[in-house]
């Protein structure tokens, strides 16, 4: 009997396939198509709140530029879609007439009851290993916020704050985040 072979897709192939359909996210992730269904809203509130947070940020003091769910290419068989991302004021212009081709500096993820273990495990290590400085995870659940600094070892936890204090997290310089906003 031969041999059954299978090939990975690539993120050019992955890409070709244009938007997703309605109600569901792709990604790729090694070479495989990852389905997940659309954030519930109380996600979706809490990236839009720190969405704003950035933005503004970065529109008053010229601090770089965020994104949201839009396809970073990690490589060539991981396309991921991180909830919030920021490229500091030194990389220049991102281009915004295709995918993202470079890892940012800062990647954000709001975690979902059905997230948990992707992001704190698979996007991490992702992150870790393909060039992102920093790391936020933000659990509106459970009211937490973390900072990874992705550049030390294997990602140290430089920030663990929770519930209504304010933080200060790297590397967006000068960002102060009330978190009680983020929880409204």
């Amino acid at each position: 009997m031969p041999a059954i072979q299978t090939a990975k897709m690539t993120s050019g192939q992955f890409l070709d396939l244009g938007e997703d359909p309605p109600g569901i996210r792709l990604e790729l992730v090694d070479g495989e198509i990852e389905l997940s269904p659309s954030p519930l809203p109380r996600h979706s509130k809490t990236i839009l709140r720190l969405s704003r947070m950035l933005m503004d940020h970065a529109d008053l003091h010229g601090g770089g530029e965020v994104f949201s769910d839009i396809d970073v290419v990690f490589d060539q068989h991981n396309v991921r879609r991180p909830d919030l991302f920021w490229f500091g004021p030194e990389r220049g212009p991102i281009p915004d007439d295709r995918a993202i081709d470079q890892a940012p500096d800062l990647a954000v993820e709001v975690v979902s009851p059905s997230s948990v273990e992707i992001d704190r495990d698979v996007k991490f290590k992702l992150y870790l290993n393909h060039g992102v400085k920093f790391y936020w995870i933000v659990d509106p659940a459970q009211r937490s916020f973390e900072v990874f600094d992705l550049r030390r070892g294997n990602g140290q936890r430089v920030i663990e704050a929770g519930h209504d204090v304010e933080v200060t997290p790297p590397p967006v310089h000068g960002l102060v985040i009330p978190l009680a906003t983020l929880w409204k």
